[in-house]
């Protein structure tokens, strides 16, 4: 089902804002290069899982909302 609702512009703006933490974003990719050396442990290899499918959901959510906005990524 798909529904359209009203929201205010300063909300999908700031919802085309959304991006991981400086600090997240630094641990990511510290994982990637870690993994592209295939050093991790299996608990990293969760955290770096966990931590690209945040970062893919905000870039979908990020994209949706600039779609709205009809501004591009």
């Amino acid at each position: 089902m798909s529904a359209t609702i009203a929201a205010p512009v300063d909300w999908v703006e700031a919802v085309g804002n959304l991006h991981l933490p400086m600090k997240a974003d630094r641990r990511l990719q510290e994982l990637m290069d870690r993994n592209n050396d295939d050093l991790l442990d299996p608990l990293e290899r969760d955290e770096l899982e966990a931590l690209v499918e945040l970062s893919e959901q905000l870039s979908l959510v990020r994209g949706e909302a600039l779609q709205i906005l009809g501004k591009r990524p």
